[in-house]
């Protein structure tokens, strides 16, 4: 049987571009090339796909999008085409493609659209599909899917960007009123923390809000928890299994797009926990992992409250970050599946699922 041929699709129309190209760079330097022969597909921060010949190591900085050899290019939603067509100078030209890793966070690229589209095409892909892409990527429909599977966490609310365009003091007199402060404040649709902030005060409250506002028309708010963020991976399709659980010690006030990426945060794994509370996490992961209709893979996100040690569900992701700093990847290769073998797995599971 010859190899599997791969796209790897990287960059995206969305806020979180860079970090998708970070993500991206270490998934081509670590896919098994005796096993898939890869397809490299670049989309710009305006939208416009192109099928990248070039150097893996011009991704991350993006000079990719200087490359001469590159060509304009698109998926068919047509299941006849069945993968990548190119334009060339003389006319168009179709790579058959096998199966699409989509390594793009945030919208456009985490939130189903793009998953709507390869399902619409035929094509495999790796990661949860068109439904469970879109209800994880909005914090309030996953908090309401929470709360009825009666998974633990922080008290939270939510508000439109119009209602408090409308009647502000409204809404930051019911927000004080249910949760207090400080107070977490995050756009209902974005990754990596972007246009998240904390409040102590109801001056910080209004300006975190216009700040949410600006990435997203409907806000969530939730109660400042005192404890450990712990993150733990999740792997499969209809029998899921959590790796261990990673702890982090943000270098900034909290786990901000800035901590994340640019500054050194602290990484712990197996996080400082209590083997029962690690194994209440993991259990907890795969609940929720399955009660949201995720299906090959997922970092679900926890705090451990200091007072009591309560495990609280944060949020989860389900394309969480491949960079060589990422924890998904690293909390695999602690039980014993290396970064290259992981992205095998997850590739089968898209396969399997089709």
């Amino acid at each position: 049987m010859g190899k599997r041929s791969v796209a790897v699709l990287f960059g995206g129309n969305s806020s979180e571009h860079e970090i998708s190209r970070l993500s991206a760079t270490s998934v081509l330097n670590n896919i098994p090339s005796d096993r898939y022969e890869v397809v490299k597909v670049g989309i710009t921060k305006g939208g416009r796909w192109f099928y990248y010949p070039g150097p893996v190591d011009a991704i991350e900085n993006g000079d990719w999008e200087k490359d001469p050899g590159n060509r304009p290019a698109y998926l068919s939603p047509d299941t006849a085409a069945r993968g990548l067509t190119i334009k060339e100078e003389n006319g168009e030209r179709l790579i058959p493609i096998d199966v699409v890793f989509p390594v793009l966070h945030g919208k456009n690229g985490e939130d189903g659209t793009i998953q709507g589209l390869l399902s619409l095409a035929g094509i495999p892909f790796v990661g949860c599909r068109c439904a469970a892409s879109a209800l994880t990527m909005d914090k309030i429909y996953t908090n309401m899917v929470l709360d009825s599977a009666g998974i633990p966490q922080a008290r939270w609310t939510w508000c439109r960007a119009f209602d408090y365009q409308k009647e502000p003091d409204a809404v930051l007199e019911r927000v004080e009123k249910a949760l207090g402060y400080p107070v977490f404040v995050k756009p209902a649709n974005a990754g990596s923390s972007v246009g998240v902030g904390k409040a102590s005060n109801r001056e910080e409250l209004s300006r975190c809000i216009e700040a949410a506002a600006a990435c997203d028309q409907r806000i969530v708010l939730e109660e400042a928890v005192a404890g450990k963020e712990v993150e733990c991976a999740v792997l499969g399709n209809e029998e899921p299994v959590a790796a261990t659980v990673g702890e982090i010690v943000p270098c900034n006030e909290f786990y901000d797009y800035e901590a994340k990426y640019q500054l050194e945060s602290a990484l712990y794994i197996p996080a400082r926990l209590p083997a029962q509370t690690i194994e209440e996490i993991r259990r907890m992961a795969v609940k929720a992992f399955l009660a949201l209709g995720c299906e090959g893979m997922a970092r679900v996100d926890f705090f451990v409250r200091d007072s009591d040690g309560a495990v609280l569900l944060n949020e989860p992701n389900t394309i969480p970050g491949f960079t060589s700093i990422s924890m998904y990847p690293k909390l695999f290769d602690a039980v014993g599946l290396p970064y290259p073998q992981l992205l095998s797995r997850l590739i089968e599971l898209g396969l399997e699922r089709a």
